[in-house]
């Protein structure tokens, strides 16, 4: 089973766009909406029962953290006890610490307030990013940047072209957290409804970012 959130911490559509990216990946999940108005809630007691828990995208990180803060034990109790994490955008704010879940060995910044940063606004766009080293280019919304510990043991799998890290992979305890700043899982309405034009999806990069944090 996939949980993926849906609520006052998401904003519409993004839910929907994670749950098609999950089913349409190759392992096989039941996908149900957990959140307040849903039938299943976010809890340690619903968790027990899923493979892997989704943040899709969402509003601001504070309105979104208010919302979640209370589930913050439960999420972290079910990813250090062998459960998947996978944020989007707002859901990679989330697995941070300042605030959020604090489930990555490090934290989160925004990649427009960053160094050389490409994109410049907080409207729907276009980010280039290098995923696994090829050029590619993402609907993006604002979304975060992640650094990590020196010390610390973690995939990058896409970076900005400031260098700043757009994807990574990650162990916590004994689950795996898998985040992302762009929005790999946008479907064409993105697209055309913000006015932007793209030659190829992302789904594919989505996909390889649930097979990494699947992965044994």
């Amino acid at each position: 089973m996939a949980l993926v959130y849906r609520g006052p911490a998401s904003t519409p559509g993004c839910p929907e766009a994670v749950a098609a990216l999950l089913r349409s990946s190759r392992w096989g999940f039941d996908v149900r909406y957990a959140g307040p108005d849903e039938d299943v809630p976010v809890s340690a007691l619903a968790l027990i029962g899923a493979a892997v828990y989704a943040q899709p995208g969402g509003g601001q990180l504070r309105h979104g953290y208010r919302q979640l803060r209370r589930h913050r034990a439960a999420i972290r109790g079910f990813v250090h006890s062998g459960g998947r994490y996978l944020g989007f955008c707002l859901g990679g704010y989330l697995a941070g610490a300042t605030p959020g879940f604090d489930l990555l060995p490090g934290d989160t910044d925004q990649y427009i307030a960053s160094t050389a940063a490409t994109v410049g606004s907080t409207a729907d766009t276009l980010v280039e990013v290098a995923w696994r080293g090829r050029i590619r280019t993402l609907f993006f919304q604002d979304g975060p940047y992640f650094w990590v510990r020196p010390s610390a043991e973690a995939t990058v799998v896409a970076t900005y072209p400031n260098g700043t890290v757009a994807a990574l992979v990650a162990g916590f305890g004994r689950g795996r957290v898998g985040v992302v700043g762009p929005h790999p899982e946008a479907t064409g309405d993105w697209f055309t409804d913000a006015g932007l034009c793209v030659d190829r999806l992302g789904v594919d990069l989505g996909l390889d970012l649930v097979d990494a944090v699947m992965a044994a």
